[in-house]
């Protein structure tokens, strides 16, 4: 039997998931990724500990799964995109790895916007900057870790970071590198322009040469097999940025189709076969499937919130639910469902790790009462991820000649079958769940099922190994309460824009 392992190092967790030729999931292990965030806007990760979690992970999955190691026939790897995880000229991690949340670099984003760096970048780049991506964070490691960026021997991005652990090849894989800002996506080659821009053009040299998300990038060494229980010389493959993944394994593979991920970051995409040249989106990158680009809204403002709302107000209510041997999720869909969608309840925007409203926008509960229970404030988290998402949403929209046919859920809301329809609903647009719940694992798998030759194509894997699941249709009269709360939360942004900087000033002189 061949079987095809599918790694996701995401902003929460790391997950190995295995999966036979026709996209069963064998397997599934998965351990809490933590953040270390000592200061305001910093959200790191100790990268020692990320892959010894990522060696625990794939051993466990093996032995779960009760196969022998010889039966991977391929590996895949996907992770967040943006962020930073840099290797050091002493062969070791030079500082903790940065994640796509932080937001320590805002000041270099902002600046660029104002003194027009970032239109001269985006004639190359076809991306705005954010202070999560490496040019931002590379120059404000300049400024303030000078012994830091002098250690630098390569530059990686994160799932690309673990495949030089199993496999002791620098690679950088083109779909996630065409999201660092760095890349020349005309030319699909880094380019110099862009760092002498940037004021970082010593970095040349440490960004690891280029490959394809099906191309063979190595092979597991005989250090890794032993750490992992993975044979040595398995295949690799480059993988990609987790949202390919997710398009991938939700069968979203041209423009008709939008793909939604509700996982830390709100990511809302569909692949084109030109470019958004306007500046209107945020970014476009290049997608896993020539010659296609991924056209992408997105910001860390999705399920990430609600995380933090059981974890940081609920510990108790989780705690004996997992005691009960429940889960916190059905209790909190529950919750939600208990409220009636035409029923007020506070605006809240979702802005707990950052936002692209404003670079110093935060969390707010708005019009929030002292009537107000938990059942509220979760109807009021779930309604608050979903107009985050339609604030994009909307935008791409602009973008095309015709509305698509359905938007393609994944992540965290598309296991909740209340928050589906809330997203039907808020959408105005049929949405699709996919019936494998580790999406980004499974695009993965899917990508090293093509590379192995067990299928012709990603596409022909695709057609084989994913397969969508219910179908929701939007309500036209509860469409008609969040059309009008949404306009609510659009004024509320606008409103608010001026006091963001102030806000933050605030903070720093409080620290």
């Amino acid at each position: 039997m061949n079987y095809y392992l599918g790694l996701d190092n995401g902003g929460t967790n790391t997950k190995a998931a295995l999966f036979d030729a026709e996209g069963k999931e064998i397997a599934v292990y998965a351990v809490s990724a933590s953040a270390i965030t000592e200061r305001a806007g910093f959200v790191e990760r100790d990268m020692e500990q990320m892959w010894e979690d990522n060696c625990l992970v794939i051993r466990e999955v093996i032995r779960k799964a009760d196969i022998l190691p010889e039966e991977i026939r391929g590996i895949g790897i996907c992770g967040h995109g943006k962020g930073m995880y840099l290797w050091g000229k002493d062969e070791s991690p030079v500082r903790m790895g940065i994640i796509s949340t932080d937001n320590r670099a805002y000041a270099y984003a902002s600046k660029w916007k104002k003194d027009g760096t970032e239109d001269r970048a985006f004639e190359y780049s076809y991306q705005h900057v954010m202070a999560c991506q490496p040019p931002a964070l590379l120059a404000w490691l300049k400024d303030n870790e000078p012994e830091s960026y002098q250690d630098i021997r390569w530059i990686f991005e994160c799932k690309d970071y673990i495949r030089f652990r199993l496999t002791g090849e620098a690679r950088a894989e083109i779909t996630d590198y065409s999201g660092t800002g760095l890349m020349n996506l005309a030319e699909k080659r880094f380019d110099e322009r862009l760092l002498a821009l940037f004021g970082i053009p010593e970095v040349l040299d440490a960004l690891p040469p280029l490959c394809g998300s099906t191309e063979i990038a190595g092979h597991v060494t005989t250090e890794a097999a032993e750490r992992t229980g993975l044979k040595a010389g398995t295949p690799v493959i480059g993988g990609m940025f987790d949202i390919n993944a997710c398009a991938i394994a939700s069968g979203v593979l041209s423009p008709d189709r939008i793909c939604m991920i509700a996982g830390t970051w709100s990511i809302n995409e569909y692949p084109n076969p030109e470019p958004v040249l306007d500046g209107t989106v945020l970014m476009n990158s290049l997608f896993c499937i020539e010659p296609y680009y991924l056209i992408e809204e997105s910001s860390p403002t999705s399920a990430g919130n609600l995380e933090w709302y059981i974890n940081t107000l609920l510990p108790e209510l989780r705690a004996a639910a997992d005691a009960e041997g429940k889960s916190i999720y059905d209790l909190i869909n529950e919750h939600v469902a208990s409220i009636p969608a035409e029923r007020f309840v506070p605006i809240f925007l979702p802005f707990l790790m950052a936002s692209t409203v404003h670079p110093n926008a935060k969390a707010s509960f708005i019009g929030l009462s002292v009537s107000d229970t938990r059942e509220v404030i979760a109807r009021s988290i779930f309604e608050g991820i979903c107009y985050g998402h339609r604030y994009h949403y909307e935008k791409l929209l602009k973008t095309r000649r015709t509305a698509p046919e359905v938007i393609r859920l994944s992540g965290g809301a598309a296991n909740s079958e209340v928050w589906t329809q809330m997203f039907a609903d808020v959408m105005k647009t049929p949405v699709e769940t996919v019936r494998a719940k580790e999406t980004g694992a499974l695009g993965c798998a899917i990508a090293a099922a093509a590379a192995a030759g067990e299928y012709d194509s990603i596409e022909t894997a695709v057609r084989n190994m994913s397969e969508t699941g219910k179908r929701t249709e939007p309500d036209p009269d509860t469409c008609k309460y969040y059309d009008e709360r949404y306009g609510l939360y659009c004024r509320i942004i606008e409103q608010l824009d001026p006091l963001w900087d102030d806000i933050q000033k605030n903070i720093e002189n409080r620290l």
